[in-house]
């Protein structure tokens, strides 16, 4: 996609100014590495890392039976949220797939926020807004907002030095909205997607940069340093976190993808039937971890896996060389007879067989 026809984020202007190696995702022109994958992933993993996500999309839903239309079009039962907390789910399609994963913010009763993926906004939107027979009141303030993921286990560190708000009194999957950086009304969220812990900091673009350069002199003394979307692909992978368009999608069951966690069937949910009879019946397929362990060899979207026979039995969804295992991972669907722990699997790699082992998840503790 041409630069210009590219949408910009808040940032875009600073990402470009630090030498970051830029790219379209999503539509967007995103910074998707500044030195190396391997550096920006250890950061994270041992200090601090600042990622700019200002391309996911956020709606607002407020009224009366706001709560009402989310528990039809999600998975998981936000009636179990109180003001301030904050639930991973997905949007159920008809057909037996996922629309998306998704973040549910709940305000208060009568008002939630969600948080959706980049490539789905407009399909999110479009999908929530069908299903609203409720008279709830829908705001898209995707492009008002910036999004700044703050992570690593010295995020609560260097973040403290510039808000008065107590970060550890916000548990995991909680939010506040207060003043940081000298910027009041940010959303301050203990939410991430790099499994190190730290917090997402929404703020309105016109103040994105003025927070951007607060949270790095915040985090100088720590080595703070920017990361693209390339070390964020590597971070949620070791830990097993799904990526929309490679470990679900359109075509497949929060049941078959291991998220039975967030698929409750204690209410009705769009095609609820359909997911509960393959919990009953249980799944022909299963997403599972799997590790490489002759080097050079990766896995990468749709390779194919088989057996010792060479008979297909499924298909790699995400793969990578893991910065921490410094092994190759990856996540897959395989046949249900192949998915318990220390299964041997081979993934064709160039058409060699090369042999895998199915392994417990996340790879890092």
């Amino acid at each position: 996609m041409n630069t210009l026809a590219m949408k910009q984020t808040a940032l875009t202007s600073v990402h470009i100014a630090l030498g970051a190696k830029m790219a379209e995702f999503a539509g967007y022109n995103m910074p998707i590495v500044y030195s190396t994958i391997t550096d920006e992933h250890k950061a994270v993993r041992n200090s601090v890392g600042v990622f700019d996500v200002s391309h996911m999309g956020e709606f607002r839903l407020k009224g009366p039976k706001a709560l009402d239309l989310i528990q039809w079009v999600t998975t998981n039962d936000a009636s179990k949220l109180t003001d301030g907390k904050v639930q991973y789910s997905c949007l159920p399609n008809d057909k037996g797939g996922i629309v998306d994963d998704l973040l549910v913010y709940r305000v208060k009763a009568d008002e939630y926020l969600l948080v959706v993926n980049a490539s789905n906004i407009e399909k999110d939107w479009n999908w929530v807004k069908q299903h609203n027979t409720f008279g709830v009141e829908m705001t898209n303030v995707s492009d008002e907002l910036s999004l700044l993921a703050v992570q690593g286990p010295n995020a609560i560190k260097a973040l403290q030095k510039i808000t008065k708000v107590d970060l550890s009194t916000i548990p995991y999957y909680a939010f506040t909205t207060g003043a940081i950086g000298g910027i009041d009304n940010v959303i301050i969220s203990n939410t991430g997607y790099t499994g190190s812990g730290g917090f997402e900091l929404y703020v309105s673009n016109e103040n994105a940069k003025k927070l951007w350069d607060a949270v790095f002199e915040a985090g100088k003394e720590f080595g703070i340093v920017p990361c693209g979307l390339g070390s964020r692909d590597t971070l949620r992978l070791e830990k097993a976190f799904c990526l929309y368009g490679n470990d679900i999608d359109d075509s497949t069951s929060p049941i078959e993808a291991g998220l039975g966690w967030i698929t409750k069937f204690t209410k009705p949910f769009v095609n609820s039937e359909y997911h509960k009879a393959i919990k009953d019946n249980g799944p022909k397929k299963k997403l599972v971890g799997f590790e490489i362990p002759e080097k050079g060899k990766i896995a990468r979207q749709h390779f194919k896996i088989k057996d010792a026979a060479g008979n297909e039995i499924g298909e790699v969804t995400s793969g990578t060389q893991s910065p921490s295992l410094n092994k190759a991972i990856g996540l897959g669907y395989v046949r249900v007879d192949y998915a318990a722990v220390d299964s041997e699997i081979f993934v064709e790699v160039r058409n060699q067989l090369i042999k895998a082992t199915v392994v417990k998840t996340p790879f890092c503790p």
